[in-house]
């Protein structure tokens, strides 16, 4: 029986699914996250979370098993022609500086392909625009 929820989900949101499924087959023991920090709120949580210290335009997948070069892999996810907003890209270059590996895509294999790379110690980063 489907969920009766999954007609609401976006492209964006089927993108991210599909991603973790890989990991969670492919990777068992990787330590990631979606920070759940978009999306419509009450007042109420808008305040709470920005008290507590959400932080708009984190990315959409943070993977927190280090390798051999980097402290982690962050991935914005976009959808079609969308591309990151100027806080996404911030955060991406904040984490660039931490050590991360950070990178956004709207091509589902590109993101596979980068994981794998990511896990196998074989990722190579160029600044993104």
């Amino acid at each position: 029986m489907a969920n009766p929820y999954s007609k609401y989900l976006k492209g964006e949101d089927k993108m991210q699914r599909a991603i973790i499924n890989y990991l969670e087959l492919q990777y068992p023991e990787a330590v990631f996250t979606h920070p759940m920090n978009e999306g419509k709120r009450t007042p109420f949580e808008q305040y709470k979370m920005k008290y507590l210290g959400t932080k708009p335009g984190i990315p959409d997948l943070l993977i927190f098993t280090p390798n051999a070069n980097f402290s982690g892999l962050a991935l914005e996810l976009k959808y079609k022609y969308n591309k990151p907003t100027e806080r996404q890209q911030k955060w991406l270059k904040w984490l660039e500086n931490c050590n991360w590996a950070a990178i956004w895509s709207n091509n589902l294999e590109q993101c596979i392909e980068t994981i794998d790379k990511y896990f196998k110690n074989e990722l190579k980063i160029t600044t993104q625009k």
